[in-house]
């Protein structure tokens, strides 16, 4: 009895511990030792006017999520956007979220189908295109909400991002991805809105010493208020992201996640 107890429980710990050698030899590129991607939701107009051009001085490039109509607001400044290589990702066609936001009542996803989710994203794409020449491969989820439908009729619609896009984001998640176990289609989001460097360090630190990856995510880009991302902030983080010191290798989503894929297939990770 304790002999089959004892093989049980050795080998229950070499899984353990070959899972653990699995992601461990997880490789980011150019010897860093985690990634971090940059996310703004929404296309605020901040983002095209004060925050793209920051990151611009640093050569960093972000993922910007946007919705079609607000993008249709101020064209000409997404087309510089587009023009300085940022990433353009899909944040739906209409920003629908629960309909416990009062101001998504009239497009609440309590009322979605999957079929009408789908129909949505790919004409949110079609729309993308033709405003700004791009096809989006990232997706972020509207207040990080991955459902449609209520009750007994409830579904997700992450199987639908998965068939549509190379990676899903979503929102106000308490830990980075672990690039080696995550879901594509559900890459976990942490608010950078708010917060200070000196905040957001340890989050990073953390993240470096488990080889992870931080997706960071904000909203408008601009000195102070509600949901906004601070540009005193943003300077500190790409100027330490881009110290090789400091071992980070800073990256939009889609570039990330396609070198996540490749390298998982290349360890035969689940994908």
């Amino acid at each position: 009895m304790k002999s089959t107890l004892y093989l049980k429980t050795s080998l229950l710990l070499l899984a353990t511990l070959t899972c653990f050698a699995q992601n461990q030899s997880f490789k980011w590129p150019k010897e860093a030792r985690m990634a971090i991607s940059l996310t703004f939701d929404d296309a605020r107009g901040s983002q095209a006017t004060k925050g793209a051009p920051l990151l611009d001085e640093y050569g960093v490039k972000g993922t910007f999520y946007v919705v079609p109509s607000a993008v249709k607001g101020q064209l000409a400044g997404w087309k510089k956007v587009v023009d300085k290589k940022h990433e353009i990702g899909n944040h739906s066609l209409n920003h629908s979220c629960s309909g416990n936001f009062v101001w998504s009542r009239k497009s609440a996803l309590e009322n979605y189908t999957i079929d009408q989710m789908r129909t949505e994203l790919l004409e949110a794409n079609t729309q993308i295109e033709t405003l700004l020449g791009v096809k989006p491969e990232s997706y972020a989820y509207p207040c990080g909400q991955t459902f449609v439908g209520r009750g007994k009729n409830a579904k997700s619609f992450v199987p639908v991002i998965a068939d549509l896009f190379v990676s899903g984001r979503t929102w106000l998640d308490e830990a980075p991805v672990d690039a080696g176990y995550c879901d594509m289609a559900q890459l976990t989001g942490v608010e950078m809105d708010g917060k200070d460097f000196e905040h957001l360090l340890p989050v990073i630190e953390e993240a470096k010493k488990n080889g992870q990856w931080l997706v960071l995510a904000g909203h408008e880009m601009a000195d102070s208020g509600a949901q906004t991302t601070r540009l005193a902030m943003l300077r500190k983080l790409c100027a330490y992201a881009k110290d090789p010191a400091n071992g980070i290798w800073i990256a939009p989503v889609g570039e990330v996640a396609r070198y996540v894929k490749g390298e998982r297939k290349r360890l035969g990770l689940a994908e």
